[in-house]
């Protein structure tokens, strides 16, 4: 299991000597995804937090009428997991997939506890993480609520810009909440535009 990436995301909230590091990583399950394959589907319970090694997924949802609509992206280096699932323990709303063929550290919910009672500095570190979600998700509402679909589609390269070129178009738009016809008449405006 390549951990090399995971160390560094943790280093830069905490720090841990060579044993806690070992702690850590033991307790974490390498799981491969193929592209366009499920880590977790609608309806069941999150047990774990994600952290993407390679690849790269999306979280999100299926309204009453089939349209999906993208909650967020997780490239290499991040997290993801339904929280509200993996908090309350509750059947979840999301489903998350692989766009990518991808590799994940999976971190399982009574590791973690774990985790918190041996490394009590892990603590901040998921603290830390949860906060920066939450600002992430009212910046996302605050966004959706208040700009136009250009300006929400300039927001989201400037949040991903490493996704531009690798995540299809129908994502993205699903992820703005607009058409992929739209998107594509949006982008050649904006190219027009220069």
């Amino acid at each position: 299991m390549e951990s090399q990436l995971i160390l560094g995301a943790v280093a830069k909230y905490i720090s841990l000597d060579e044993a806690d590091a070992a702690f850590f990583i033991s307790l974490l399950k390498e799981q491969k995804l193929k592209r366009r394959h499920f880590l977790l589907e609608e309806g069941e319970i999150c047990r774990h937090s994600a952290f993407v090694n390679t690849g790269c997924l999306k979280s999100f949802s299926i309204d009453k009428n089939g349209f999906e609509h993208v909650l967020a992206f997780a490239p290499s280096g991040w997290w993801m997991a339904d929280l509200n699932s993996l908090i309350t323990q509750r059947p979840g709303q999301l489903t998350i997939e692989a766009i990518e063929e991808s590799t994940v550290l999976l971190l399982e919910r009574n590791d973690q506890y774990l985790l918190f009672e041996k490394i009590p500095a892990f603590e901040r570190f998921f603290r830390i993480l949860v906060e920066n979600s939450l600002v992430a998700i009212q910046q996302r509402l605050l966004d959706k609520l208040s700009l136009t679909a250009e300006e929400h589609y300039r927001s989201f390269c400037k949040r991903y810009p490493a996704l531009i070129e690798r995540i299809p178009q129908k994502d993205v738009a699903a992820y703005i909440g607009i058409t992929p016809e739209f998107l594509s008449k949006m982008k050649s405006g904006m190219a027009k535009g220069k």
